[in-house]
Parts: structure tokens; C-alpha cells; sequence
């Protein structure tokens, strides 16, 4: 047998030159208990709290988990995914990474669980994705600038008395089956008029379900897609049916998403629905690991659980870029009982709140405002100078009404301008009424809120206010189109507006027949 020894040459230079002297070292520790999520680990003697781990499952395949507690000997942590394929004796490697999501233009429209994931059935996320930490430190004071534009709701009761700008944070809170979601909703709906009536910059909305039924999150899906808002949507869905881990970790994941955009000059939106359910999952998680119990069960962080969520939504300053990221965290109350601990918590973090109160929401008054409670601690800055100017009375004009429908009660004789005041009083709450899923223009709202504030509907039949506002606002973009693109350039009430819009109603009512 004849043997070249130049090929065999060739090879061994070639092994060597491809040799490599690093070795792929990693950490590795053992699963001593695992279950509901939660799995203690023993041997990741260097583990990082907040670290992200891969476990290793059934049949050869990983799962991702994250360091949550960091004992003497044992390692606690929470699973990401499906944990049933964890046994006790596996091995878990350690990454030496936080926990990351994808990020970028490519998840608009899409439904992704709290990882990132498709779950749409559409296949993979298309086009380029950045990797975001989820959890990190919100920009400091210096890296922010004042709440100064507008975050339209296309709600009349909310731009008018409970304004909220690009930039805030504001609670929507009551009971369940309030209308929580539906104003959350409308305002998303309303960012496509906002983009593309009124010609504001786009913003892009995030919709984050903790706790949900599949069924509900497919109905708000499917709600968006046929207001065409899906378009710069995304959901990210933590379902009743996922485990805690997911629950707790779905509105930071919404939240690194959405940064993606704020940090690129530009404007977002993000409802979390809700954040009740988010701190349940948390305190199922924390007495899982062991963690001392608190007030009602809670853990004593649980404050922080939010607070250094909702801290990251902010207006940036100009040198960085100007983006914003406005948050709408939802808290769902038992029997309106806004004073438990989680509501309070919630309260204190934000900066302000809309209260949807069951006994209006029974009467028909939809969307059910409290607009005693309700309050927006910077929204006033943001708003359009037009709509300021006609809110103020008409946050009187409805304290009034309030404070004399409960004497009116007592069937006593009322005096002519105690009964005007009841009068208008009951106007004034048929006409901020809107149906669901129909956001309005804010020039429409301003020019319906000022008729009623100065008089104009006084005459009008209650019953007959929503169809009387209707036709006026068609005929000011019909024969008094001059006062109406007036008004929508300048977005203020001068002089020549309020004669047009003086003159242009009294010349509708004077023909209004129902």
C-alpha cells in the first residue's frame, strides 16, 4: 500500500492551522424542584439576579427562565414558556444575558406572546429586529422635557375635561365590564384620524393583555383590524392560560417594544390591560419563591413592580430626540373600592386617573366618566387652546348638575335658572355620550361643546342632542366651511371663529327640525 505523504502533510498543517484554544466554557447547575413556573437550581454558584438561564427539556429541547432569587445555596428562578417539560436532575446553563425581546417595524400588525414570538399563525416577524432589554432603568429627569402635545382620545369626555398629552401616564380604573378596554381601544382607533385628518405625526400603539381570555384579545384584534388600526399595532398576549412568568414579564416585553420608536424621535402608545392581573401573577410568583408576604399576600416590592415600569414612559428632551412613550395602564377595583392597595399604588405612580363608575355605565351614560373623581395632572398643558377655552365651563356646567340633580330629587319647586342649569346640565351629559369604536375629530368635539356650553341646545329635546350635534358639525364642513377649516388650522377660538360659529348655529337652529 503506497502511502502520499504530502496529503497527509496538507492535512495535519490544516488541523493545526484550524485548531482553537478556546474552550467553551459555560456554567451549568441541576434542577432540584420545579413546578408552576418556578424552579430552584443548585450549582450556578455565579448566577446574576435577573440573568437569563436555558433549561434544558424532554426530548432535547430548551426553554428560557430568568434569576429571581439568589439564596445561599440554591438559585430560585421563573420559567418562560413551557415548563411541563422540565424535570427535577436537568441541567440549566447560565447565559450571562439579561432577558431580551425583539423590537423594530417589522412586529406592526402582529400578535406576539411575551417573548416576542409570533402567535398569529402569519409565519415569522418580517424585516429587520433589534434586540431590546426588558427590564432597564427608566431616562433620568435630565434626559425629559414638559408634556406639551396632545394625545387625542377621540373621546369627547376625555379631550375635553381629562385631557392626556404625548408623554403621560394616565390610569383608566373601575369595576370590570366598565369600559375600561373600550377607551383604551378608542384611543388607539383614534391615532389613524389624528395621522391622517389632522395631519399629526403617527404614533404607534402597543396593546399588552395580562390575564385575558384568548377570546377577548381576539375580539379587540379583531376590533382594530376593521377600524384598519392594526396596521401600527402590536399585541403582545399573556393569556389567562399562560403561566405567572408570562403574565408578569408581558408589560415590560410591551414596553421595550415600544421604546424601540420612542428612542427614534418618534411617538408611541401603550395600554396595559391590566395591571391588576399583572400584580396577581407577581404575588403568585413571589410566594412560589418563598418571599415573605405582605400586605394583602403581596410581596413588599410590589410597589416597584410598576412603579419602575410606568417610569419609562416619558416626553424625551429635544437632544434626545423628542420621542414619547404614553402609557394607559388599566386597574381593574372591586365594588369601586379605589382605596385597596394595588388601586392606591397605581394612583400614586401615574399622573392622573379616568374613572369609570358601574352606576353611570347602567344609566347609559357611555363612556361612564366619573368626572369628580376623574382628573389628568398634566394634560391641561397639551391641550388645544379651542378645546381649553370651551372645557372650563363645561366642567362647571356638570359639577352644577351633578350637585342639583340630587336636590332636584326631593321634588321641591326649583326656581327658573336653578331649572336652565338642570337643563343643560342633562344636555350636556346626553351630548358627551359616543358610541364605541367612533373617536371624533377634536375640531368636531370643540364645535358641539360650544354650542351646548353657550345655549344653543337648550331648546333642543334631550333625546333628540346627539342627532342635533351630528348635523351641526355636517354644516360647519358644509356651509360653514370657512369657520371650520378656520378653526381646525388655528386650533384657537378668535374672534372671527366665535362670530362664525355664533352665526353658523344660530342659523342651523333656527332650521333644525329633528
Amino acid at each position: 500500500m503506497k502511502i502520499n505523504t504530502d496529503e497527509i502533510t496538507s492535512v495535519i498543517k490544516q488541523e493545526v492551522a484550524n485548531y482553537n484554544t478556546q474552550l467553551d466554557v459555560s456554567q451549568v447547575g441541576t434542577v432540584v424542584e420545579v413546578g408552576d413556573g418556578i424552579a430552584r437550581i443548585y450549582g450556578l454558584a455565579n448566577a446574576m439576579a435577573g440573568e437569563m438561564l436555558e433549561f434544558e427539556t424532554e426530548g432535547g429541547g430548551s426553554v428560557r427562565g430568568q434569576v429571581m432569587n439568589l439564596e445561599e445555596d440554591i438559585v430560585g428562578a421563573v420559567i418562560f414558556g413551557d415548563y411541563l417539560g422540565v424535570r427535577e436532575g436537568m441541567t440549566v446553563k447560565s447565559t450571562g444575558q439579561l432577558l431580551s425581546v425583539p423590537t423594530g417595524e417589522g412586529l406592526l400588525g402582529r400578535v406576539v406572546n411575551a417573548l416576542g414570538e409570533p402567535i398569529d399563525g402569519k409565519g415569522p416577524v418580517a424585516g429587520e429586529v433589534d434586540m431590546r432589554k426588558v427590564d432597564i432603568i427608566a431616562p433620568g429627569i435630565a434626559a425629559r422635557q414638559p408634556v406639551s402635545q396632545p394625545m387625542q382620545f377621540g373621546v369627547k369626555a376625555v379631550d375635553s375635561m381629562i385631557p392626556v398629552g404625548r408623554g403621560q401616564r394616565e390610569l383608566i380604573i373601575g369595576d370590570r365590564k366598565t369600559g375600561k378596554t373600550a377607551v383604551a381601544i378608542d384611543a388607539i382607533i383614534n391615532q389613524k384620524y389624528t395621522h391622517e385628518i389632522e395631519g399629526e405625526e403617527p404614533v404607534y400603539c402597543f396593546y399588552v393583555a395580562v390575564g385575558q381570555k384568548d377570546s377577548t384579545v381576539a375580539a379587540v384584534v379583531e376590533a382594530l383590524r376593521e377600524n384598519g388600526a392594526m396596521d401600527y399595532t402590536t399585541v403582545i398576549s399573556a393569556s389567562a392560560s399562560e403561566a405567572a412568568p408570562m403574565q408578569y414579564i408581558a408589560p415590560y416585553a410591551g414596553t421595550s417594544m415600544a421604546e424601540h420608536f420612542m428612542w427614534k424621535g418618534k411617538h408611541a402608545l401603550i395600554v396595559y390591560d391590566d395591571l391588576s392581573k399583572q400584580a396577581v401573577a407577581y404575588r403568585q410568583l413571589s410566594l412560589l419563591l418563598r418571599r415573605p408576604p405582605g400586605r394583602e399576600a403581596y410581596p413588599g416590592d410590589v410597589f416597584y413592580l410598576h412603579s419602575r415600569l410606568l417610569e419609562r414612559s416619558t416626553k424625551l428632551s429635544d437632544e434626545n430626540g423628542g420621542g414619547s412613550l404614553t402609557s394607559l395602564p388599566i386597574i381593574e377595583t372591586q365594588e369601586g373600592d379605589v382605596s385597596a392597595y394595588i388601586p392606591t399604588n397605581v394612583i400614586s405612580i401615574t399622573d392622573g386617573q379616568i374613572y369609570l363608575e358601574p352606576d353611570l355605565f347602567f344609566a347609559g351614560v357611555r363612556p361612564a366618566i366619573n368626572v369628580g373623581i376623574s382628573v389628568s395632572r398634566v394634560g391641561g398643558a397639551a391641550q388645544i387652546k379651542a378645546m381649553k377655552k370651551v372645557a372650563g365651563s363645561l366642567r362647571l356646567d356638570l359639577a352644577a348638575y351633578r350637585e342639583l340633580e340630587a336636590f332636584a330629587q326631593l321634588g321641591t319647586d326649583l326656581d327658573a335658572a336653578t331649572q336652565k342649569q338642570l337643563d343643560r346640565g342633562a344636555r350636556m351629559v346626553e351630548l358627551l355620550k359616543q358610541p364605541q369604536y367612533q373617536p371624533m375629530p377634536a375640531v368636531d368635539q370643540v364645535i358641539q361643546i360650544w354650542a351646548a356650553s353657550n345655549g344653543f341646545m337648550d331648546k333642543i329635546k334631550v333625546e333628540q342632542v346627539q342627532d342635533y350635534a351630528a348635523k351641526l358639525v355636517d354644516y360647519f364642513k358644509t356651509q360653514g366651511s370657512a369657520t371650520y377649516e378656520k378653526l381646525n388650522e388655528t386650533k384657537a377660538l378668535g374672534d372671527d371663529v366665535v362670530d362664525g360659529l355664533k352665526s353658523g348655529c344660530q342659523s342651523f337652529t333656527a332650521g333644525y327640525t329633528g
